[in-house]
């Protein structure tokens, strides 16, 4: 059991960071979840909307700090990676 003032406030502050943090993360796994979800159920109109929130999201996520940036930068890339070659599939059906 920490005793001094200082060490008792640091833990404090560290839980309701923690709590925060975790938060956070898994909002951001949710607008992901969401996304892959559409993908995978071909709504095309749903993906653009998610993507788009997802990846504020995680832009969000990244600036806070809850995240490094450069993982923040791969989940929106390996992100719109997959919407994209869902549209282009998409597309090139529709042409035929």
């Amino acid at each position: 059991m920490k005793k001094n003032k200082s060490a008792i406030k640091r833990t404090r502050q560290a839980e309701a960071r923690r709590l925060r943090n975790s938060h956070v993360k898994s909002t951001m796994k949710t607008y992901i979840k969401k996304v892959v979800t559409a993908i995978g159920n071909k709504e095309i109109d749903h993906i653009q909307d998610g993507l788009k929130k997802a990846i504020s999201y995680i832009d969000k996520t990244a600036s806070k700090g809850v995240i490094h940036r450069k993982n923040a930068s791969r989940k929106i890339s390996r992100l719109t990676k997959r919407v994209n070659k869902l549209l282009a599939t998409k597309s090139t059906q529709q042409q035929a």
